[in-house]
């Protein structure tokens, strides 16, 4: 087991030097001259270039990208083109305000969509099952941006129940944006859980149709158990996989979100940032990104081998 661990974890490792090399790459390639978009068209060319100077943008990229990350290892990201405030205490005010946003959803989806995909496959071909299945499909269908709008239209302007948009700034308490974490959180969770009751329901028919299943049932064992007990963890095996994709799917579908919304979190600042080219702010948020990704799939892994007995005993049978 902690031979699967180090392998995955040294992995994990490998997947973000990758990333923080692919992030520092794009945002470099993004066009225009950030000294330009600073000073304005009318500056002099003498001008720009003693900000490029300032701002280290003379320098080889492969000189900035080793500074670049020496410094993120220390929690040093940098200082906004923009504002002036330090990266890290931007991206985690605007953070924070996201987490909440994907702690809502999460918890509807997946608690949501697990018992709606057992549900369907417990009852396959039946009327729960078409439905369930209807329903997610169209889930599927639709993209996010449009179920905010369309919440907005029914929630907020035929049902003024809650705020279209949100008119606080990041450093906003919580009590301040609950009233508007939930249309976000319902677009996101509900496109979100499509995904997983598809998987879920699959899994569910697998596992009930297999040998062990067929056996705890002669021995009298009743749907309740035979579900919760032998069935339930089985199916979940390969639902964890496509759950932490999508709560790593969250990061860029918050983006658009929170733009419908004006919501403050990790999604309107990486647009801002891009209007602005705010390259510190962008290299961050997307490295945020990838950490996000990279924790989700490990967290996958690991919750595979609770789950599955094969996997921790597998170097021992060897």
């Amino acid at each position: 087991m902690l031979s699967f661990i180090a392998r995955r974890t040294i992995s994990a490792l490998g997947t973000l030097l990758l990333a923080s090399v692919l992030v520092f790459l794009a945002v470099q390639a993004l066009p225009g001259d950030v000294a330009t978009r600073i000073l304005g068209k009318d500056a002099t060319p003498d001008a720009v270039a003693g900000l490029r100077e300032q701002l280290g943008l003379d320098r080889p990229a492969w000189e900035r990208y080793l500074d670049w990350v020496e410094s993120a290892l220390h929690g040093d990201f940098g200082t906004s083109l923009v504002s002036g405030r330090p990266v890290a205490t931007e991206a985690v005010a605007h953070l924070g305000n996201s987490a909440l946003i994907a702690l809502v959803t999460v918890l509807f989806a997946v608690t949501g969509a697990l018992v709606l995909g057992v549900l369907a496959g417990l009852y396959r071909d039946r009327w729960a099952d078409h439905l369930i299945s209807t329903v997610s499909l169209v889930g599927m269908s639709i993209p996010e941006f449009v179920v905010a709008t369309v919440l907005v239209l029914c929630f907020s302007i035929a049902l003024p129940w809650f705020p279209a948009v949100v008119l606080y700034g990041p450093d906003a308490s919580v009590g301040q944006l609950l009233p508007a974490v939930w249309l976000p959180a319902l677009a996101l969770a509900t496109v979100m859980a499509a995904y997983i009751v598809r998987m879920a329901r699959t899994s569910v028919i697998d596992v009930m149709a297999s040998e062990y299943v067929t056996t705890a049932r002669l021995k009298g064992l009743s749907t309740w158990r035979v579900v919760t007990r032998h069935a339930l963890p089985g199916a979940l095996l390969p639902t964890l996989h496509v759950i932490a994709l999508n709560v790593a799917w969250l990061v860029g579908g918050v983006a658009v979100v929170e733009n419908v919304f004006n919501y403050p979190g990790i999604g309107k600042l990486l647009l801002t940032s891009v209007q602005n080219r705010d390259l510190p702010v962008i290299q961050a948020v997307a490295l945020i990104s990838a950490v996000v990704y990279v924790v989700c799939n490990l967290a996958a892994d690991l919750g595979s081998m609770a789950l599955n007995p094969k996997l921790r005993t597998r170097g021992r049978t060897r």
